[in-house]
């Protein structure tokens, strides 16, 4: 989550504050065209995109127009999404139609000329919780405290668009937030903004890496909550300091993997979770959302949202992924739509496919971590300029 800083005073001056504080996790829904290199694309054909010609396209229209409620006033979006609103609930035929019509597919590419990328998956994971704190609910679940900064640096330097910093005031200096282990250890004066306690640590940290959940409280009442801000930090993989470590093979460094090793190993815990000083902090959404809504501001349709990042893919646009299935080579090819991001999720080639709440997106989630190919279909003429 760091950039590329320039040689120059500003970023001298900026870089020991950027080092902790740099992260737009999830940065305001981008217009077309984009402004990423446009080496990062290469144009294409519909017959290059894996069981194009096959594919069913219904299952994956109602998260289009989705994705049309928040674009239909932008730049090259209005007449798109006014006649995808005519064609209503669509058939297969008349889906393909209208994307080859309206859409010009393009593939991506990593910096260095690569085509595959990691596709890894997150979902909407379930806690048992409480309003106030017990024996049994003794994690804090965190709103966003008053003392967090958020400096937008592109509203005094153009050149640095889109890049934030979080901080907080020490006297008269802007200073890093405090971190995950000084939030954990009580260091941050944060006391008050809780918004729920819950029964297990872990499942807490799982919650702030899927960015949204639910909670089941005592009576049996269910509330959501949903990413409000982030303290700033870059997100650090726990897995892979266990595979560091040599607690876990890599094979084993799964979601669940690393629930199992957690239940084996409470007195270390602590210590792991704090190897990411990532923290991130919640609000309550309201019950009657049908699902929960992404960095683009609309709900995520259940295997058809996919988090990207959005310094090179546009929110909002089709995506088309190429890729397998969760552990095995069973080939997954899906139209997607990019709806939301996260602050693991960084580069071109690179995805977080939604599996949606239950078990079973739970454990699909878990154990996805594939390779892939990812096409982004732009509106005809708003297309990326072409260098390659």
């Amino acid at each position: 989550m760091m950039f590329e800083a320039k040689k120059n005073w500003l970023a001298i001056g900026l870089s020991l504050l950027l080092v902790a504080c740099v992260a737009p996790p999830k940065p305001p829904v981008v217009a077309l065209p984009v402004t990423a290199p446009a080496k990062l694309f290469s144009v294409s054909k519909w017959e290059m995109l894996p069981d194009w010609q096959t594919l069913d396209l219904t299952p994956a229209w109602p998260a289009f127009l989705q994705s049309c409620r928040a674009l239909k006033n932008k730049p090259n979006w209005s007449e798109v999404c006014a006649r995808a609103e005519q064609l209503g609930t669509g058939n297969n035929t008349a889906l393909h139609e209208f994307y080859e019509t309206w859409f010009t597919p393009y593939q991506v590419f990593n910096p260095d000329g690569s085509e595959q990328g990691m596709i890894t998956g997150y979902y909407e994971p379930l806690l048992k919780g409480s309003r106030s704190k017990t024996a049994q609910f003794r994690y804090p679940l965190y709103a966003a405290p008053d003392d967090l900064l958020t400096i937008d640096l592109g509203e005094a330097y153009p050149q640095l668009k889109d890049l934030r910093l979080r901080g907080r005031l020490q006297g008269k200096r802007v200073v890093p937030y405090y971190s995950r282990a000084e939030i954990d250890s009580g260091t941050a004066s944060i006391k008050g903004r809780e918004l729920f306690w819950v029964d297990n640590a872990v499942e807490l940290f799982f919650l702030q890496i899927q960015g949204s959940g639910r909670i089941e409280l005592p009576d049996g009442g269910m509330v959501k909550v949903g990413y409000a801000d982030q303290n700033g930090y870059p997100y650090v993989s726990i897995g892979k300091k266990l595979v560091e470590m040599g607690e876990l093979k890599l094979e084993e460094a799964s979601m669940q993997g690393i629930k199992a090793w957690a239940e084996q190993h409470p007195d270390k815990l602590g210590a792991l979770l704090a190897q990411n000083p990532s923290y991130v902090f919640f609000r309550e959404l309201p019950n009657g959302l049908s699902a929960p809504l992404g960095a683009l501001g609309v709900p995520l349709t259940d295997e058809y949202s996919l988090a990207v990042d959005a310094r090179t893919v546009p929110l909002g646009a089709p995506v088309f992924l190429s890729t397998t299935y969760p552990n095995n080579n069973t080939p997954l090819n899906r139209l997607m739509l990019a709806q939301d991001t996260g602050g693991a999720i960084r580069g071109a080639v690179r995805a977080d496919f939604f599996w949606g709440f239950g078990a079973h997106a739970a454990e699909q989630a878990g154990k996805m971590k594939q390779q892939g190919r990812m096409w982004v279909l732009f509106p005809k003429q708003g297309e990326p300029e072409q260098k390659m």
